[in-house]
């Protein structure tokens, strides 16, 4: 028998996404002894079961929060399925003739990537250049894959499927991009199918990836809010923030299938 004893966990960042999220349940805070973080649970009736689904807020950006808030919920509510909606950058316009994504896209990662790790070098010993900086790139990822994949995917191909979405590897760093030149160089030349670029999606699927038995199912599925280059704003995040919450939802309620008791 399954030893999952939660149906889902659901993680966010931002404020933008804390609102976006609370729409999705009528959901009720509660606190886990010995730990300060105040969780938020709500009931989902599907196939004649009340499965539980849990949120949470990280306390601040990054991948260290995400790893660390991961792993906390599953040790709490052994959860089948840790998702993480949200905002990211797209990469579809990183030349000006490319326009397949569009703002409010969802992006659903195939893989997770550090982007970030590497070492900073003098220009002559580099791979990538910026001026004076040389940087010798080592990115490190983690895959998501396994058969509870196969009835998302099914279900984005489908007529009942309302959402735009792409499916690709997502990369994860330590810092906000806002710079084209980053984007190519850094991001796009390590992983040239690489969908779309945040900060937390690959502290979440490392902590799952390296939890206990039997670990959860990572989904990671973040929407555009712009395009990480230096005309980036604020604009979008909340219609991204909707359109990702509104497609987890939609997994949540009528795609992924609960194994737990």
């Amino acid at each position: 028998m399954s030893a999952y004893k939660t149906f889902a966990v659901i993680i966010y960042v931002t404020q933008t996404e804390k609102q976006a999220a609370l729409r999705m349940f009528d959901w009720s805070e509660f606190t886990v002894p010995g730990d300060r973080h105040v969780y938020r649970e709500a009931f989902i009736e599907k196939n004649g079961k009340r499965l539980r689904v849990i949120a949470a807020r990280q306390e601040e950006m990054g991948m260290t929060a995400s790893a660390t808030l991961t792993m906390k919920m599953i040790h709490h509510f052994a959860p089948e399925y840790v998702i993480m909606p949200g905002i990211a950058a797209g990469t579809g316009r990183i030349n000006d003739s490319d326009d397949r994504q569009e703002y409010g896209d969802v992006l659903l990662a195939s893989s997770v990537w550090n982007f970030s790790n590497g070492k900073f070098v003098s220009p002559q010993e580099a791979e990538i250049v910026f001026g004076e900086i040389g940087f010798n790139p080592r990115p490190t990822v983690v895959e998501i894959k396994g058969d509870y994949l196969k009835p998302i995917k099914e279900f984005i191909k489908s007529k009942d499927n309302e959402y735009y979405v792409h499916v690709g590897p997502m990369a994860s760093g330590t810092a906000v991009v806002a710079n084209k030149a980053v984007l190519k160089k850094q991001v796009i030349t390590s992983f040239k199918d690489t969908e779309g670029v945040e900060m937390e999606g690959y502290g979440v699927a490392y902590a799952a990836a390296h939890s206990y038995d039997p670990k959860p199912h990572v989904i990671i599925a973040k929407s555009v809010c712009d395009f990480a280059d230096e005309r980036k704003d604020d604009r979008y995040q909340k219609f991204a923030a909707y359109t990702s919450c509104g497609f987890v939802k939609e997994l949540l309620e009528n795609v992924l299938e609960y194994t737990g008791e």
